[in-house]
């Protein structure tokens, strides 16, 4: 384990609050995803809010669906969705029981376990793109739909866990609209991200698709 990260694991309490008030505070943060080869630790650097049943660009907008029924509580478990036929992505649940709403980790910094990352993530060319960008996180982490609502602080040895890590100062933290949202949500300034940081990806806008003819 990285000894320079404060181990003490995040509380359910932490994460029982309004959405925009823990994304920003999950950046600096360490996410352990823990396997049958070791424990692989992440910095996360990146991160996007989604407000459920108020936010047109949540998948709990619509209300609760066998998809997304892991949004709306309890707090602190992880929500896991399959993308484009191909991707993974990773949510922190937060809120309160009931009251859907998450935080996609978009990018983070690996501080241990690098090695096994890059046997999933072959392809990066630095080791600072293994988890840039949120498919690319979950693919290092070798995570999946079996790891959807997992309890991230249940204790040590669960799949996945967050400690206190090393929280940034408010000065440190940009936020702007969210990566490819489009509609209502476009411009909601709620992707946060830390300022200068390597590992955070670039901002693409959302870019309608062509239905085939």
């Amino acid at each position: 384990m990285d000894k320079g990260m404060d181990r003490t694991p995040l509380g359910r309490e932490f994460f029982d609050r309004p959405v925009l008030e823990v994304a920003p505070d999950l950046l600096g943060r360490v996410l352990v995803r823990s396997t049958d080869e070791g424990a692989i630790e992440l910095r996360l650097t990146e991160v996007e809010a989604y407000a459920g049943e108020i936010d047109p660009g949540s998948h709990a907008y619509r209300g609760r669906t066998a998809r997304n029924s892991v949004m709306f509580g309890p707090p602190g478990h992880s929500y896991v969705y399959f993308t484009y036929g191909m991707w993974h992505c990773l949510n922190l649940v937060c809120g309160p029981e009931g009251k859907a709403s998450g935080v996609l980790l978009r990018a983070g910094e690996i501080r241990v376990g690098a090695e096994m990352a890059r046997k999933r993530r072959f392809s990066a060319r630095h080791d600072r793109e293994l988890a840039k960008g949120p498919a690319r996180l979950a693919t290092a982490l070798d995570v999946d739909r079996a790891l959807n609502g997992v309890d991230v602080v249940a204790g040590r040895r669960r799949p996945l866990s967050v400690f206190q890590g090393s929280p940034v100062s408010p000065d440190q933290v940009l936020s702007g609209p969210r990566t490819g949202v489009g509609g209502a949500g476009a411009h909601q300034p709620w992707r946060f991200w830390i300022d200068g940081d390597p590992t955070v990806s670039p901002y693409r806008a959302h870019a309608p698709r062509r239905r085939a003819t």
